[in-house]
């Protein structure tokens, strides 16, 4: 049993009140480790700390060029360390050590990447229309950040925002999830090493009452970035009308395949299920609702049905294994109700659709596809978080367009087609934030991330991300030996 403890102001320490909270291993339902669960008391020791860092001593005081190498040193020691803080992060939440690891070394190109724009934040020289006087902006740092992390990609997600947050030379407030905190507390392992000053990153878990309305309302917040449900987002929106804090969502999807009758069989039977299936479908740009030119649909289906149906079911441990558990078991009972809800309404279960046998313990469910007639059904409505693809027809481009625009979601999205013009058309009609053509689920520190509609607002990654974590002065100065003309007329 591991007993993590907070991150404030440098310092390793228990919840205020000694609470603590189990955090259970999906692939066998054990309670593995335990968590402070993080008062009111102990977010404002958070922020408070935050703030005298923001506002003085060494990072107040630092130049961008040495905040710059402390994420490069960042960077090494979260590479260094990426085997075990993959395992950690597979214990908690049951996805693929695999991934998890390769994508721990991954993270730390996103910290090199904002490493190398710390010192490269400009400001402009204004050609202003006024004699004598010389006007510029300079960019500053927009102040204490709050960090809101989900559970399904903790180390991703955290380098996303605090990455661009310290570069600018802000302070963050990180809360993990409670579903699985032990991947950023043992991220705090590493941040303490790296030599950061106190109260510069602090790390925190707890429950959304009082942790994290107390987070994303307290005064001293500047920003929240905040990764997670719909609901949730909507409490955290409520939240910052207390303090104003800027605010950027990155939220959930119910994100389109479209298949085309030119496409690559295999590479788009291999899009479709890295969609659905890759992390056992617990991807916010999971593409759940597939969409397949009618030409080539009977033999699509059939090659996905054998590929899903031979997808090693197992522990996310073992190297091997291709699908690991859900993360919780209300996850796996929500996703069993929807099956359920959308076999009544008329789907076709072509494989899967329930737990597998020879898992007792664990929240297993097996790859399954669903055959839908049209976007009534429930399973082609909802974000299912889950290894759960819904499958449909489409005769012209027009048709698929529409389709995969009928969503309030639009955060990632597919298309399938050996046809470039087919390829700009869609990509360019294609309500999302994200389109992939002739691949899926691909990455880069460089490229920006984020969604339209109710999949939220505004951008991790990317150059343009930097600059939402500033905000502009302008400064304007009298060069004239004149004194200034009569105060009653605006010049």
């Amino acid at each position: 049993m591991t007993d993590y403890r907070l991150y404030i102001d440098g310092e390793f320490c228990e919840a205020s009140d000694g609470g603590r909270f189990d955090s259970v291993n999906p692939a066998n339902g054990q309670v593995w480790a335990t968590a402070p669960a993080a008062t009111e008391a102990d977010v404002d020791r958070a922020v408070v700390a935050a703030r005298r860092a923001l506002t003085g001593g060494d990072w107040a005081t630092m130049s961008a060029t040495n905040r710059g190498r402390l994420l490069f040193e960042l960077a090494d020691r979260v590479a260094g360390r990426a085997s075990h803080l993959g395992e950690i992060e597979t214990r908690d939440t049951g996805k693929l050590a695999v991934e998890t690891r390769g994508q721990s070394a991954y993270v730390a190109d996103y910290y090199r990447y904002y490493a190398g724009l710390a010192d490269k934040i400009q400001g402009d020289t204004l050609p202003i229309d006024k004699p004598d006087l010389h006007v510029f902006t300079i960019r500053e740092p927009v102040g204490v950040v709050a960090a809101i992390v989900p559970w399904n990609a903790e180390m991703f997600l955290t380098a996303t925002k605090v990455g661009p947050a310290l570069a600018a030379g802000n302070t963050v407030v990180i809360k993990a999830s409670e579903e699985a905190p032990a991947p950023l507390l043992e991220f705090a392992d590493v941040v303490h090493e790296v030599g950061f000053p106190p109260g510069v990153i602090n790390l925190i878990t707890g429950f959304g009452e009082p942790c994290g309305r107390a987070l994303t309302s307290h005064p001293l917040v500047s920003r929240v970035a905040f990764t997670g449900g719909v609901e949730t987002a909507r409490r955290v929106v409520e939240n910052t009308a207390q303090n104003f804090a800027h605010l950027s969502l990155e939220l959930g999807g119910k994100s389109p395949i479209l298949i085309f009758n030119d496409a690559d069989l295999e590479g788009a039977v291999n899009g479709a299920v890295a969609g659905n299936f890759g992390a056992s479908g617990q991807s916010c740009v999971a593409g759940s609702r597939v969409f397949v030119q009618a030409g080539i649909h009977d033999e699509f289906l059939e090659m996905l049905i054998g590929r899903a149906e031979a997808i090693r079911i197992g522990d996310p441990l073992h190297e091997d294994t291709q699908m690991g558990p859900l993360a919780t078991e209300a996850q796996r009972d929500r996703i069993e109700a929807v099956v359920a809800e959308s076999r009544e309404q008329g789907a076709t279960v072509h494989t899967g659709g329930k737990r597998p046998e020879g898992f007792d313990t664990g929240w297993y469910f097996e790859p399954t596809v669903l055959g839908c007639d049209s976007q009534s059904i429930r399973s082609t409505q909802v974000e299912l978080f889950g290894p759960v693809m819904s499958v449909l027809t489409f005769k012209s481009e027009e048709e698929a367009v529409a389709m995969a625009n009928d969503s309030v979601f639009g955060l990632g999205a597919g298309v399938f087609t050996t046809d470039v013009g087919r390829a700009h058309r869609v990509a360019k009609a294609v309500r999302s934030g994200i389109v992939w053509v002739n691949t899926y689920r691909a990455i880069s520190p460089v490229a920006p991330f984020g969604g339209f509609g109710q999949s939220g607002h505004g951008r991790e990654a990317g150059i343009d991300t930097i600059y939402d974590y500033t905000r502009t002065k302008t400064v304007w100065i009298n060069t004239s030996e004149d004194p200034m003309a009569n105060p009653f007329v605006m010049r």
